[in-house]
């Protein structure tokens, strides 16, 4: 049976402007029958590292506020700690970063909470018994709260192909140790050919697994597979090297999905904002140039259903000139930014284990 994926595109009028239309899908959707007075709700969001522009504009969390408020709720808008070392692994940055990027009581009208504590050791644990893991480590706050919104940036991933509902829930709802386990399958390697030496990968590993001296060096028995070191090479000299299968670690991924929502039955809702749609993850202190133009705002009940829909509608827009995927033959804009990596594993591993479906109809509201 197929579920109901909302759709708003990005045209507006007076009197019914972008922040009037999320408020119309947030009805539509029925997000707001998830919540019941007094609840403590979770609003799952990246605040966006230090230097990255791609992220959800906090004037539409503060709607989403006002709308969980008007049903009784009690919102406050939390992420967990990155593994990787950035401006956001404890919660004293991560707190500065998100205020710094606009997410301030003032303008959200609600409270912010890292999910996982100030080094993110702050977690419960909930049994599974999946594929990868029998149980998975949440972020604490997420995981006592009563129930739970995911406001989703869309965007490709260079490890899973694109980012969605899925990744937002899973890989940001871990704990930092969490994390490690997710990503503990992918270890990088070096082309010494290309290398520079110039220890940029070094100063980012979390690990301290990269040595340089006239070019890097990483000991994988220390290394953790973050993957920070792939992005931060400017010279492309370091990949990934899968350790076992590309699709292993969004398999874990959607376990840990599965784990976050395993504790909010019947009291979950997501919203994907298709914006700024770069090609890799808010994680970096950068956003590369738009795929596609703006697209417009989803919201479903349903993780896999949206998550589908979003690729769909990126994969049947044009390309932007100028882009990292320009000049590929790649059809596909997620597999051309990223050719090795197949991101349809996540969506059907989620369709197996029940936590949705791949079949949709979209309304447009």
């Amino acid at each position: 049976m197929a579920a109901d994926v909302f759709f708003t595109n990005m045209r507006a009028r007076s009197g019914m402007g972008l922040l009037d239309k999320l408020e119309r899908l947030f009805d539509r959707a029925g997000i707001g029958e998830v919540i019941a007075p007094r609840d403590l709700v979770a609003i799952k969001l990246h605040f966006g590292e230090r230097g990255n522009l791609g992220y959800v504009r906090p004037q539409y969390l503060r709607r989403l506020v006002h709308k969980i408020k008007s049903r009784g709720g009690k919102p406050f808008l939390t992420d967990t700690n990155t593994l990787y070392v950035g401006s956001r692994s404890n919660a004293v940055d991560h707190l500065q970063t998100a205020i710094e990027n606009g997410f301030d009581f003032a303008v959200v009208e609600a409270p912010l909470v890292i999910a996982d504590g100030l080094t993110g050791r702050d977690y419960e644990t909930v049994k599974v018994d999946l594929k990868h893991f029998e149980s998975v480590r949440i972020g604490s706050a997420i995981f006592h709260a009563d129930a739970l919104i995911a406001v989703t940036h869309f965007k490709g991933h260079e490890l899973t192909g694109f980012g969605g509902t899925l990744k937002n829930l899973g890989m940001g709802g871990g704990s930092r140790a969490a994390k490690q386990s997710m990503h503990s399958d992918v270890l990088p390697k070096v082309d010494e050919e290309k290398c520079l030496g110039c220890m940029r990968c070094s100063e980012w590993c979390p690990a301290g697994a990269i040595t340089v001296e006239e070019v890097a060096s990483i000991d994988h028995s220390r290394c953790i597979g973050c993957g920070e070191c792939v992005v931060t090479c400017q010279s492309g000299a370091i990949g990934i090297n899968w350790k076992t299968t590309p699709e292993a670690i969004q398999e874990k991924i959607v376990e840990y999905a599965f784990g976050v929502l395993k504790t909010k039955p019947a009291k979950a809702g997501f919203i994907t904002f298709l914006t700024d749609i770069s090609p890799e993850c808010d994680c970096y202190g950068f956003n590369d140039a738009p795929l596609v133009a703006d697209i417009g705002i989803l919201a479903s009940l349903d993780p896999v259903a949206i998550d589908q829909a979003a690729v769909d509608l990126v994969n049947q827009r044009p390309r932007l000139p100028g882009t990292a995927i320009e000049g590929s033959e790649h059809a596909d804009h997620f597999r051309a930014a990223h050719p090795r990596i197949e991101w349809a594993f996540q969506l059907d591993y989620a369709e197996r284990i029940g936590l949705g479906t791949r079949k949709y109809n979209l309304i447009e509201v």
